[in-house]
């Protein structure tokens, strides 16, 4: 497997402090090169794990959503970029989305606008109000994301192929809401099996409770992973 096809899978540490965030990173070992330090894990002291993990030869992607006045977006951003890190998540509304690719200018980090939470469907849409269904909503903020020109999106696999006719081949897509066969779905609404999402052209894949809460998560990060090469070859 190269370090291409290695740098698909992203492990979600979804946990409550990071001394556990620790233990799981060391059980996992050389199977994961990516992780994802989500607002749980930052608040619980997760932070201090980004330069740990970078020293390590680890990714990290830095899922805190940002979404505020475009002057706290940008600097917020900026301040992100100094921590090495190479993903942060905003949401995709364009004056957030316009705010952090100016925060990230001159810097490596790559901004990824979240579309419509995996957790949500056309329902949950309309009782927030929003007139359009969700795959409607997910193709306007592709365009906004593209328009204000930042590195790629956060998407359900269910949305992959239409967004990618209107991105382009150079805009990452991003998919959470994967789980392999026979996995339970949790709060997950709209999903796919590594090999669906990546045939409908995700760039990279969010893994967590199927890993982490495994009986060996090595393991089953390694199964992911045999999936991802299997149907990258």
């Amino acid at each position: 497997m190269t370090d291409t096809t290695r740098d698909k899978l992203i492990v979600a540490l979804d946990l409550p402090d990071a001394t556990k965030a620790r233990a799981a990173i060391e059980r996992l070992g050389d199977s994961v090169k990516f992780y994802k330090i989500g607002m749980e894990l930052a608040y619980g002291g997760g932070f201090g794990l980004v330069d740990e993990l970078a020293r390590a030869g680890k990714q990290v992607f830095l899922d805190l959503k940002l979404h505020d006045i475009g002057h706290t977006v940008e600097k917020a951003t900026a301040q992100i970029a100094r921590l090495g890190v190479r993903f942060l998540t905003v949401h995709a509304f364009p004056q957030t989305l316009a705010a952090a690719a100016r925060g990230s200018q001159g810097s490596d980090l790559q901004v990824l606008g979240v579309t419509v939470m995996t957790s949500y469907d056309d329902s949950d849409l309309a009782t927030a109000g929003y007139r359009l269904n969700v795959r409607e909503l997910v193709s306007l903020r592709a365009q906004q994301a593209k328009e204000a020109g930042i590195a790629g999106l956060i998407l359900s696999p269910e949305e992959l192929v239409a967004t990618r006719t209107i991105v382009g081949p150079d805009m990452l897509l991003v998919t959470p809401g994967v789980r392999p066969a026979g996995a339970a779905l949790g709060d997950q609404k709209r999903v796919a099996t590594p090999a669906e999402a990546l045939k409908r052209g995700a760039d990279h894949l969010v893994v967590g409770r199927p890993i982490l809460a495994a009986p060996d998560p090595r393991e089953a990060a390694l199964a992911i992973q045999k999936e991802i090469a299997d149907a990258c070859a």
